[in-house]
């Protein structure tokens, strides 16, 4: 039998680390290309449950209603208010410790969340149980080694390289459909650059 009494202290000593997201209007704009693409791409319609993880201030959560799409979001500390303030249905979860039921969502999206696991291998296993067989998740994560130098933020715990977020997905169990590089323009930074994940939830098992 586990003692996991030492990482919930550790989690629970992390929790001060988390911050509300400022200067929405550049993530609005990457928010509404992400999810248009995944609309084009046929895997987001109206009438799906979509799970928004990390949903903070309901950027993405406002996109998919103007869409007449159904979407749930998850997130932590103040954000969780502000969203239910704004009519959304908003739960306050861990990304690693959510309460749905297997398979409970068609679509889920994860732009910059999952960098601030600290067991990004664990929470893939989990956006993969939440998804149903065949359905697909869009994941956006910060490039390493940019002007932004990304893996110096208070909780950015996994900024890692494309080859390593790939090998993540595989060991997972999902299938890469789309990878690619975003370049973006940081004011007073510069160049940065995100990777960018369209993945497919195959019909196996996971752990």
């Amino acid at each position: 039998m586990r003692d996991y009494s030492r990482l919930d202290r550790f989690l629970d000593k992390l929790g001060a680390d988390i911050y509300p997201e400022e200067g929405l209007e550049f993530p609005k704009r990457i928010t509404r290309e992400g999810i248009d693409k995944a609309i084009q791409r046929g895997m987001l319609s109206p009438g799906m449950k979509v799970l928004d993880v990390g949903c903070g201030k309901g950027i993405a959560l406002t996109e998919f209603k103007a869409r007449g799409i159904d979407a749930v979001g998850i997130t932590l500390g103040s954000d969780v208010d502000a969203c239910r303030s704004m009519g959304f249905d908003v739960h306050e979860m861990d990304q690693n410790f959510t309460s749905f039921p297997d398979a409970s969502f068609d679509f889920l999206w994860c732009r910059h969340v999952l960098e601030h696991s600290v067991v990004p291998l664990f929470t893939l296993n989990e956006y993969y149980r939440l998804l149903k067989p065949g359905q697909f998740a869009y994941v956006e994560l910060p490039a390493p080694d940019t002007p932004a130098h990304h893996e110096e933020n208070p909780n950015h715990y996994s900024v890692f390289s494309s080859s390593s977020w790939v090998s993540h997905f595989q060991r997972t169990g999902f299938t890469m459909v789309d990878g690619f590089a975003l370049r973006v323009i940081l004011p007073d930074i510069g160049d940065d650059q995100y990777y960018c994940y369209f993945l497919r939830r195959d019909d196996k098992p996971f752990a």
